[in-house]
């Protein structure tokens, strides 16, 4: 059970982008500084990404990049990937150069674009429900907006921490699904890694593949 529960991690990440069905519970007065709310926003985006799915399901088996092109324009919207990268690289991106950490965000982004791309493109029917939030969200910049995956397989909650960044705009910083926090397994999977290459960032990011690896370490 917990092998398959970290193998749906997977789409986690973006399953709040990618539900066949989506019923939005989110309170009307839920304001925010930025333009959108949370929940608003992961509407907007949803609607972007079902429509960017219907063009190219047909076509990706012939040109995957173009759809990993597209999804990466609309994902960049909402994720905060240099954020999260650096959380990943923990107490290492103290001791890793300029370059080592512009080098890791790239890999990581690009990774998690193409693994959970791939995922996008096979996923499956699900009801994907946004509750409401339990408090006023005006003047917040931290925010946690909660689903429920409903499926065949059962019930399964998600977290996503949001914030807002300098420019106003909500970003995810975090997923938990189930109680697993996605943040905290890739960190300990970057540090599993640097222990494997004695300290040596070059070769974790060199080798690095989130998704596989968590797999690997976790099953």
């Amino acid at each position: 059970m917990y092998k398959r529960l970290i193998k749906t991690l997977l789409p986690a990440l973006v399953v709040l982008l990618s539900g066949h069905a989506i019923a939005t519970q989110a309170a009307d007065d839920a304001v925010t500084s930025s333009e959108q709310s949370p929940h608003e926003l992961i509407e907007t985006v949803t609607e972007d990404l079902l429509q960017m799915i219907d063009e190219h399901r047909e076509t990706f088996d012939d040109e995957p990049q173009a759809f990993f092109d597209s999804l990466d324009c609309l994902l960049t919207r909402v994720i905060d990937f240099k954020w999260i990268a650096s959380n990943v690289m923990g107490t290492y991106r103290t001791e890793a150069t300029d370059e080592q950490r512009e080098l890791f965000v790239k890999t990581f982004h690009r990774d998690l674009i193409e693994t959970y791309g791939r995922g996008l493109i096979s996923y499956g029917d699900e009801t994907i429900v946004v509750l409401p939030p339990k408090e006023d969200l005006e003047g917040k910049r931290r925010v946690t907006v909660v689903q429920e995956i409903r499926g065949k397989d059962g019930v399964f909650p998600l977290y996503y921490s949001m914030a807002l960044n300098r420019e106003g705009a909500w970003k995810i910083t975090n997923v938990v699904i189930n109680g697993i926090n996605l943040g905290k397994t890739f960190r300990n999977q970057f540090a599993q890694r640097a222990e494997q290459y004695d300290g040596n960032i070059d070769q974790v990011i060199a080798n690095w593949s989130a998704p596989s690896d968590v797999i690997k370490s976790e099953g």
